[in-house]
């Protein structure tokens, strides 16, 4: 039997939902219309106001017109290099059969102007004339000229009609670029206020960062890297099932390389890449900022596949709901409410990958932290060990060096600092040796852009009173030997009395220790180092002086971290009133009783940290004494001279410095053995107990 083919099943092919790129139609130009007004308007002043008046001689004047009665009045005034005179009939007078020739059909409705015109040598005789054709005629039925000033026909329209024009649409242009904020991706036409600001890159316009370019950022690099490479080869993904990322939220901490990532993505994608602030949609007229958001995605479905790289995306993107006004129409409201739709709404599109970058994820709308909007959140942080070494080789190519410069030595000498940093110090250090006129930077140079870079601007010529540097001297004396004899203090590099910055009379350098968890120990040894200044001068003065400020501030922030944030004290127990997102400004999460045992317990813990430290500069005053004279003598002192007096440290446990620079075998696993799992959203609490820029 012959099969039917029209029972057959037949086979459904699926069409992929490729969004069609919209028909662009002839623009509309505004300027056309600019130039039909100005156009229509001289044609107006040409009809109505031309001189339709025919020329006539003075005896067809004198004998049709003067002489029979029929003159209404005469009008004369400077033409060029004659006078001309204005004949105006009577109205009752016109109807008259010898005044047909003069009629002018044309013009629109009765003629009330002039009829015809005559020319004169000057006013003077023009007078004599008049008078002597009229001179049998009584005084009171003599017709004499009226005299005008007049400017020609051409200055006439042009200043009334073009000048005023021009100065309207040149108005109406500042205006409107005012308000649009300057030309932006919407080409420079005059109403561009909703168009989008976004600088496009696309293959004709080169970006010289590639990913080569990017250090210390291995794990964000890849993850970015698999984006670009989505883009580039989508089946290879596509065909295991894969469906490619929406966006991704750069998150870190400022001049960690966020921006300078997402140029590198634009460098290296093969793809149209967009590029704007998240101030671009803010705009003091309501609805720009959700106009300028539709304008971008259109421009991005027109050029997919693309990526879009919103930087500083808190901006437009903080939650929703708070700090608005009551009953008022918040502008940034809308803009974020249009964002939202437009990454994941009913019109989703494939082929468009968000990127944006920001130092404050904790303000940031949770509808717009939500996978399928941004579906990666990447974090960058402050480089480590290995990453700042290969952040100083990146940076260090460009500029001369001795070959005493070792990038890992200059990495394990600047702990916390971010990318950005070490790009400034690596600029001032070939600043400085160009001050020197020095033929390449060596390491001293270094040295001396990182003093810079953390304690501020060397002030040798501050005028200072010996008793003062006196002071100063023993408040670093103070610190120095705190540091040296406690155990979990970090170990000193380089104590100073010289001056720098704005306030700091005194400073001193330590080396951190690359680690995230701290425990009491650790950070009431930070405490009582901290403390050695203040109680130095107690000892040896009897007295103390406001240089302790910093110190203070910095203790007493410590005090109340470890009994309110990280339980560390056994009155208030294990609790924690931590407040990243300032949930409690207007009321505290705990009652005045308790309120009053913290500030009980932390007056405690600052007074034990006080007798503790002035127990052990008691001691050791031999050495305090001998280290200030040697500062006093010599303003600035290292670690080797510290060895010289006081001997070496009695703790033999060796630091991250020790291990990285002088250590042997492959340091990197070490380095990266540092990084613990689980503790990234933890306080770091380094910042309290390393004094970096010592005030005295």
């Amino acid at each position: 039997m012959k099969e039917n083919p029209n029972t057959k099943p037949k086979l459904i092919k699926r069409i992929p939902n490729i969004p069609k790129k919209p028909q662009k139609g002839s623009k509309f130009n505004i300027f056309w219309v600019y130039a039909a007004i100005i156009l229509g308007l001289i044609l107006l002043q040409f009809l109505f106001n031309a001189d339709t008046s025919k020329p006539i001689t003075y005896r067809v004047f004198e004998k049709e017109m003067l002489l029979p009665g029929d003159v209404q009045k005469l009008v004369a005034y400077k033409h060029e290099d004659l006078v001309k005179i204005e004949v105006y009939i009577k109205k009752d007078k016109l109807n008259q059969p010898k005044y047909k020739e003069y009629q002018n059909k044309s013009n629109f409705g009765t003629n009330t102007g002039p009829i015809a015109y005559f020319t004169a040598g000057s006013m003077d005789a023009l007078d004599t004339q008049l008078k002597e054709s009229q001179k049998n005629l009584p005084p009171d039925q003599q017709i004499l000229a009226e005299k005008e000033t007049r400017q020609s026909s051409f200055n006439s329209w042009f200043f009334t009609v073009i000048i005023p024009v021009l100065l309207f649409i040149g108005f109406w242009i500042f205006i409107m670029r005012r308000m649009g904020g300057g030309a932006g991706g919407g080409g420079g036409q005059i109403f561009n206020i909703g168009k989008s600001k976004a600088t496009l890159f696309d293959k004709e316009s080169q970006v010289n960062v590639t990913f080569n370019d990017v250090a210390g950022l291995e794990e964000a690099k890849q993850e970015v890297m698999e984006i670009v490479d989505f883009l580039k080869n989508p089946k290879k993904y596509t065909n295991l099932g894969g469906k490619i990322p929406k966006g991704a939220l750069l998150v870190g901490s400022p001049g960690t390389g966020k921006t300078l990532l997402a140029k590198a993505v634009a460098g290296e994608a093969q793809v149209p890449f967009f590029s704007l602030s998240g101030s671009d949609f803010v705009e003091m007229f309501v609805g720009v900022g959700a106009s300028r958001v539709r304008d971008l995605f259109k421009q991005a479905k027109d050029k997919a596949p693309c990526i879009i790289f919103i930087d500083e995306v808190d901006a437009i993107g903080r939650a929703r709901g708070k700090n608005s006004m009551m009953g008022g129409n918040d502008e940034r409201e809308n803009t974020l409410n249009q964002l939202l739709v437009e990454m994941d709404g009913f019109g989703t599109d494939s082929g468009i990958i968000i990127l944006a970058a920001t130092n404050r994820p904790d303000v940031l709308d949770t509808a717009l932290l939500r996978p399928g909007r941004f579906d990666r959140q990447i974090s960058i942080d402050k480089p480590d060990l290995v990453g700042r070494e290969q952040i100083f080789k990146v940076h260090l190519t460009p500029i001369k060096t001795s070959q005493e410069v070792d990038a890992k030595k200059l990495s394990a000498q600047t702990p916390g600092f971010a990318g950005a940093e070490i790009a400034n110090v690596c600029n001032e250090a070939a600043l400085i040796a160009a001050r020197r006129n020095k033929e390449s930077v060596d390491m001293q140079d270094f040295q001396d852009a990182i003093d810079r870079v953390i304690g501020g601007l060397e002030k040798k010529n501050k005028i200072i009173s010996p008793e003062e540097k006196r002071i100063v001297a023993y408040h670093e004396a103070g610190h120095a030997i705190a540091g040296w004899f406690l155990e979990h203090a970090d170990p000193l590099v380089k104590v100073s009395i010289v001056p720098r910055g704005v306030a700091a009379l005194g400073y001193a350098q330590y080396l951190p220790k690359e680690q995230f968890l701290y425990t009491t120990e650790q950070l009431t040894d930070g405490m009582c180092m901290t403390m050695g200044g203040r109680v130095a001068e107690d000892i040896v003065f009897g007295k103390i002086s406001t240089g302790a400020q910093n110190d203070l501030e910095r203790i007493t922030k410590l005090s109340y971290a470890m009994v309110t944030i990280y339980g560390m004290n056994s009155t208030i127990g294990n609790v924690s009133f931590h407040d990243p997102q300032n949930e409690y400004n207007f009321n505290k999460p705990y009652s005045e009783k308790t309120s009053e045992m913290i500030d009980h317990e932390v007056r405690i813990l600052i007074s034990q940290v006080y007798d503790r430290t002035k127990q052990l500069l008691t001691d050791k005053r031999d050495g305090l004494e001998k280290l200030a004279q040697k500062l006093i003598e010599k303003e600035i002192l290292f670690q080797a001279d510290l060895e010289e007096i006081l001997g070496k440290r009695p703790f033999d446990n060796r630091t991250t410095y020790d291990e990285f620079v002088n250590g042997t075998g492959d340091q990197k696993p070490a380095a990266e053995g540092l990084l613990h799992e689980g503790v990234g959203e933890t306080t770091d609490p380094s910042a309290s107990i390393t004094p970096t820029n010592t005030e005295s």
